[in-house]
């Protein structure tokens, strides 16, 4: 695999874990076959959009952040990236891999623009290998299959308590296997979801289904770290506010911000280590 491609397969085996099912169960559910599924997870092959689509679907999550990371791994395997990309002063290259490519796909005619936004997002996710650990061996709940375990980088969190507070905790290594602690949808349709890692001593929230202008914050009992949906791409996969120190028993509050003048403030509270699966109604300021 390549470090392009690398990060999509760990957020596919994430989505994987997430919904239970075998890779025989996962075909039955989809239009692909479990041959299919173990070259996709197991990055021997790249998958279909439509493959990702699918698994997205079938894991009840949104789609935006593993289709962004299939167009950056899809540019680096036909070899469009490379026509991107040139060397500085070097002729602007057109493999005929890439040629066949765009025939087979009729892909011609991409924006250069969506690749940088995209390659942002590959840079974000690498650069705290925080996905990474998706890679490390899945036991298959019904048929007993195991995938490969590779780990390439340090999967220990960077930070624990108040040296993670307004940190960003993907990039800190503290998206490892979170508990979510309660998920609320407000009036305007977005979603806020607030997660805790008993590894970093940290909470935080993460928001999609967004619009511009849109914002989040948390806090836990002190400060308040926020995040506001600024571009069209933001509103298109998750985004994350900064870390808040938590432990057992601390009350994490957040509270959703409409873009609309007349939007009121919904907030939305949880208490870490208690199964918190129903959210507080609105709570208009």
């Amino acid at each position: 695999m390549t470090a392009e491609h690398t990060p999509l397969v760990a957020a596919l085996r994430e989505l994987r874990v997430r919904t239970g099912l075998s890779l025989a169960a996962l075909a039955e559910r989809t239009a692909y076959s479990k041959s299919s599924w173990e070259r996709y997870l197991n990055g021997k092959t790249l998958p279909p959009r439509q493959a990702v689509q699918e698994l997205c679907r079938v894991a009840d999550e949104p789609a935006g952040r593993p289709l962004a990371l299939w167009e950056i791994a899809e540019s680096d395997w036909s070899g469009r990236a490379s026509v991107l990309a040139p060397a500085a002063g070097e002729p602007r290259p057109t493999p005929p891999e890439a040629e066949r490519s765009r025939d087979r796909g009729g892909r011609r005619g991409r924006k250069a623009r969506l690749m940088v936004v995209l390659a942002s997002v590959y840079a974000l996710l690498a650069g705290g290998a925080a996905l990474v650990f998706f890679l490390l061996a899945a036991r298959d709940a019904a048929d007993g299959e195991r995938l490969p375990a590779s780990a390439p980088y340090s999967l220990a969190p960077q930070c624990h308590g108040a040296a993670c507070e307004g940190r960003d905790p993907m990039r800190l290594i503290c998206g490892i296997g979170p508990d979510t602690l309660t998920t609320y949808r407000t009036a305007t349709g977005a979603h806020v979801e607030l997660r805790y890692s008993p590894k970093c001593g940290a909470s935080w929230a993460r928001t999609w289904g967004t619009r511009i202008g849109d914002r989040v914050e948390v806090t836990a009992g002190g400060p308040t770290h926020g995040v506001s949906i600024g571009t069209e791409d933001d509103t298109e996969t998750y985004v994350y506010t900064g870390m808040a120190e938590a432990r057992p028993g601390s009350t994490v509050r957040a509270c959703f911000r409409p873009a609309s003048a007349d939007g009121e403030r919904e907030c939305v509270e949880a208490r870490v280590a208690e199964a918190a699966t129903t959210a507080r109604p609105p709570s208009p300021t």
